[in-house]
């Protein structure tokens, strides 16, 4: 047992997707969560603009004595995971894109056409495509990066026709093309305008990153006996601009009760 907190981090609000999956499966467990929402998206950043803000935050959480950090941001996963892990070789790291493609080597029928929406940066990285087709060659598997989603949605823009138009220029001619059947979506922002995708396509299967980073906390926790035994402290949610999407969505989250979370401001020497 180990009853210190798990550490998650995003670039923004989308990485908050994951935290009431983790919730409900893990109540004993205490959250600290860093979104960077002075510096998002990280998605048009360079990758070692990325690893320098990651590096950063990692920091933070290691200073809080957390006993496992979660990367729940695809961006982050895809350019970031293996350099913290060997500086931070004492602490379980975890990113969302390998517990995903898992998922999807496991749901797909045999030759599906599976797409993946995402950032910019974790297109280009090719991750989904390598770690799908390592586990399941037969896939055929196709990436499309969607840009404009994140500050659309780090602006609360989420439920109304600015983001129906924008996921129709950006899904439409890609899952025709290819003929999708499955839809990873490769970003956890992305889980914020599923409901959208899936009024506009409602034939797709959408495997969502934000709720198989929960399973895989659940499952690496069991497998080191580091389950926490009771939560007697408020979850902790730190942001580097304390933004009204931000504190939106800890209010959902927490579903107005305000005993169970505390939020904080933290300058990242920005």
């Amino acid at each position: 047992m180990d009853n210190r907190p798990i550490g998650f981090f995003d670039s923004g609000i989308g990485g908050l997707t994951s935290i009431p999956y983790v919730m409900k499966k893990l109540p004993e467990e205490r959250i600290i969560f860093f979104g960077d929402t002075a510096r998002a998206p990280y998605g048009p950043k360079s990758a070692d603009t990325i690893q320098h803000f990651s590096l950063q935050i990692a920091h933070f959480l290691k200073n809080h004595n957390v006993k496992m950090i979660v990367i729940a941001c695809n961006t982050v996963s895809a350019t970031c995971l293996e350099y913290l892990r060997r500086v931070y070789p004492d602490i379980p790291i975890i990113g969302v894109i390998s517990p995903t493609a898992r998922v999807v080597s496991k749901r797909c029928a045999p030759g599906a056409s599976v797409g993946v929406i995402a950032t910019s940066v974790t297109v280009k990285s090719g991750a989904y495509e390598k770690k799908i087709k390592a586990l399941r060659p037969d896939l055929q598997v196709h990436s499309a990066a969607c840009p404009a989603f994140v500050p659309l949605i780090e602006e609360g823009i989420i439920d109304n026709e600015i983001m129906r138009l924008t996921i129709k220029y950006y899904l439409d001619e890609f899952l025709r093309r290819y003929d999708i059947t499955d839809l990873v979506l490769g970003c956890t922002h992305y889980p914020l305008i599923s409901d959208e995708i899936l009024r506009i396509y409602p034939h797709l299967r959408i495997i969502s990153s934000s709720m198989e980073a929960a399973n895989a906390v659940e499952l690496e926790l069991k497998k080191r006996d580091m389950l926490s035994s009771a939560r007697s402290e408020n979850h902790i949610f730190v942001a580097s601009d304390l933004s009204a999407p931000f504190l939106q969505m800890i209010h959902r989250i927490s579903e107005g009760k305000k005993e169970i979370a505390d939020i904080h401001f933290y300058n990242l020497d920005l």
